[in-house]
């Protein structure tokens, strides 16, 4: 073989080299598309601020002992691990990744970015809660991944609100309606909501072409699509909890206590009763059957998980209660979830000061 062959043949080598280099950065950068239909949360869970998220046997929840920061754990409240700082709300799992929408705060080291704070906004990390990604610097009020898109509540002090989206690989980002429209609802590639403006109609949003339809002339709030029926809370009846049968047309009502919130999850439902003398937390079967205490008094962000259903108390953070989601109930509080928090927490000798 001649020199010439021999730098012929090198630089052949060498360039098939780089061009798999240059590939193996380029497809290693790609975020991997999800099913058209994939969800990234309940409805009922994103309705009561999307505090807790279960997927592929995970649960992530914003630790409410620990300013809401982002932590994991096993359903059954085993393997804590917290996962970086800063009050996170409105989780998201699917894939590799978590999306959620954060407040502000958040440590530089877990962020990847040296010296800055995360600011308020929607966010990308792997499932450990590292490689983070801002997909929009806004103030959020819900939002729902719906295949491969975000579709988020955003609130501005100059426009007001919007629904707007953005692609998960943080491409094609834009405002879908300059309206209120909650995107918690999402199934089978359509996002169901309420009308907030002119008329409270169940509508839905045909996801990713976001064309709008009018699914029935009711007067609703609040709706969670689930087994062909539409939970919701009845307006002109003083917000009672009913269904719609999406094929039949038939309105059943569940119960006449006025409620405040309510999570379906599986065969249950969870709801807050408002009262100005009997207000309770309670439960009974999506059927209206089986109505049920769960506990006296005035509860919110009633978040469910395969094994627990976690709620606290109106306006106090902590403690943060908890009972089976099947079976009989047992209400007690999320200590690990306190203990965690414990842990992590920094000395009052690491703060500066002097013992």
């Amino acid at each position: 073989m001649t020199s010439s062959q021999k730098n012929i043949l090198f630089l052949s080598v060498t360039g098939v080299i780089l061009i798999a280099l240059f590939l193996c950065i380029i497809l290693s950068g790609r975020i991997p598309m999800n099913d058209d239909f994939t969800v990234g949360n309940t409805p009922g869970n994103l309705n009561n601020g999307g505090y807790f998220c279960e997927a592929d046997g995970k649960v992530y929840f914003a630790n409410a002992y620990d300013n809401y920061s982002l932590y994991s754990m096993n359903p059954d409240e085993s393997e804590l691990t917290k996962l970086n700082d800063g009050a996170v709300s409105s989780i998201n799992a699917a894939g590799k990744y978590l999306y959620y929408a954060q407040v502000s705060g958040g440590d530089s080291e877990k962020s990847g970015i040296d010296g800055a704070i995360r600011m308020a906004g929607i966010y990308r990390s792997n499932l450990k809660g590292k490689s983070v990604i801002g997909l929009d610097r806004c103030d959020i009020v819900t939002m729902q991944l719906c295949g491969n898109y975000l579709y988020y509540e955003k609130y501005d002090k100059q426009i007001g609100t919007s629904l707007d989206k953005v692609r998960i690989d943080k491409k094609d980002r834009q405002t879908v309606a300059e309206a209120i429209i909650n995107p918690n609802c999402y199934v089978d590639g359509r996002i169901y909501y309420n009308g907030a403006a002119e008329d409270h109609y169940l509508y839905a949003l045909s996801v990713p072409d976001d064309r709008e339809s009018v699914i029935w002339r009711g007067n609703i709030w609040n709706p969670i699509v689930q087994g062909g029926y539409v939970y919701y809370m009845d307006v002109p009846e003083n917000y009672r909890l009913c269904r719609y049968n999406l094929s039949t047309n038939v309105v059943e009502i569940l119960t006449n206590d006025r409620i405040d919130m309510f999570n379906v999850y599986d065969n249950y439902i969870y709801y807050q009763v408002s009262s100005s003398d009997m207000p309770a937390l309670k439960r009974m079967l999506i059927d209206g059957s089986s109505q049920e205490i769960v506990r006296e008094g005035v509860y919110q962000n009633i978040n469910i998980t395969s094994q627990y259903v976690y709620f606290n108390a109106f306006n106090e953070s902590t403690p943060v209660y908890k009972t089976y989601t099947y079976g009989p109930i047992n209400v007690t509080t999320f200590d690990a979830a306190r203990e965690a928090a414990l842990a992590h927490a920094k000395p009052e000798n690491q703060s500066g000061e002097e013992e």
